[in-house]
């Protein structure tokens, strides 16, 4: 009896053993295995919880989960928002749009695309280009491209690139268009061959008799040598002064806005300086420009960037007056960085300051003669700017 009872207790005693032992077990391979998952997990130490969280997510989450592109587009463009406004990832779509606004041409059709109050994508064909040779006008309605709807989850990059491409292949539209005579709407297509296009960076005319004026647009690689033709054919024309209205430009390239204002600029003159992690630089004007046929210069709340050098080396130069409105302050400098999906990282790097020592970041630029808005449909600052010039 008492050998029966021992083996009972024996016995016990051994399985409590194995269920503690069991346990242990389970549990240090649970641990092992976060390590091991942690240990996977790519990047320093404190983003491995990134990682970890979305994994997470990925074995317990009810509904559909984001592809891991798009959490880490997600996860890169939500941390830059840390630094500052102009520190951004652009995907590779519309990294490919930005390169083409830069160039200032593209093999497209050379039509403008926007949406409107009802989410629908309206058509404007630049003057003389294969959309406006083909028959489409402004306000035309697109519905389709090479026979795919453009839905209402399309951005207006997505519209866009799908219209440009290669120089010599086709791209067929199907738009709406309204009736006059009742006002409902024809749907037609239209076979389009893209074309080189190259969209202008500024345009120009004479104002009055003697008085050139030219309206830029953006900075691209072709800004410096169209404003130098513009410049020579306002000459032939006759003018006398000039007015360069720099109002709602957004900037563009650094190497641009130098060039333009070095074309109003003695040869050296300081167009700016950059102060970064690696120190000064200096950019001077390169060439002898205009110093002598007298200029006004228009500005606002859109000026940007780029004008906004242009424009503070003109006025700190005292080369000419800043009217209108004060600039935007946008005076730091993006390095582009391309990364290996074919999408860029902006980042930036360093500030811009006027020869002066005037910084444009967050402050921008106090025009000499502030011009308020006006209700009355009349361009006060462009007023203000011919009295300027006329009273030279």
């Amino acid at each position: 009896m008492l050998d029966y009872r021992q083996k009972r207790l024996r016995l016990g005693l051994a399985l409590a053993i194995c269920l503690c032992l069991a346990y242990t077990a389970g549990f240090g391979v649970y641990r092992l295995r976060e390590k091991v998952i942690a240990a996977r997990s790519p990047g320093p130490k404190d983003a491995r919880v990134f990682w970890e969280a979305w994994r997470r997510v990925e074995g317990h989450f009810f509904g559909d989960v984001p592809s891991p592109q798009a959490r880490t587009y997600a996860a890169i463009r939500r941390s830059l928002t840390l630094l500052d406004p102009y520190t951004v990832f652009i995907e590779p779509v519309s990294r490919e749009l930005e390169q083409d606004r830069l160039r200032g041409s593209y093999g497209g059709i050379g039509v403008d695309v926007w949406r409107d109050a009802q989410g629908r994508f309206v058509l404007a064909p630049y003057p003389d280009s294969p959309a406006q040779r083909a028959g489409l006008s402004r306000g035309d309605l697109l519905v389709a491209i090479d026979g795919q709807p453009v839905s209402g989850s399309l951005t207006e990059s997505d519209v866009k690139a799908r219209l440009h491409g290669e120089v010599g292949t086709p791209v067929r539209l199907t738009v709406q268009r309204a009736r006059p005579s009742d006002g409902l709407t024809d749907e037609i297509q239209v076979e389009i061959e893209r074309q080189q296009i190259d969209v202008p960076s500024l345009v120009w005319h004479l104002e009055g008799a003697d008085t050139g004026y030219v309206h830029l647009l953006r900075f691209t690689e072709r800004t410096g040598d169209e404003l130098s033709d513009a410049l020579q054919a306002l000459s032939r024309a006759g003018a006398a002064n000039l007015v360069l209205d720099l109002r709602e430009n957004r900037g563009g390239l650094l190497e641009s806005s130098v060039a333009v204002a070095g074309q109003f600029l003695n040869h050296g003159d300081v167009v700016l300086y950059q102060e970064g992690r690696s120190g000064r630089r200096t950019f001077r004007a390169r060439g002898d420009g205009d110093v002598e046929t007298p200029l006004a210069v228009l500005v606002d709340g859109g000026t940007a960037s780029a004008a906004e050098i242009v424009a503070g080396a003109l006025q700190d130069n005292g080369r000419a007056p800043l009217i209108g409105q004060p600039t935007f302050g946008k005076g730091s400098v993006q390095e582009i960085y391309h990364l290996s999906d074919g999408s860029s990282l902006h980042v930036t790097t360093a500030i811009w300051i006027t020869p002066d020592r005037h910084r444009i970041d967050k402050k921008g630029l106090t025009p000499d003669r502030l011009v308020p808005d006006s209700d009355d449909g009349v361009d006060q600052a462009l007023s203000q700017a011919l009295t300027y010039l006329g009273s030279e």
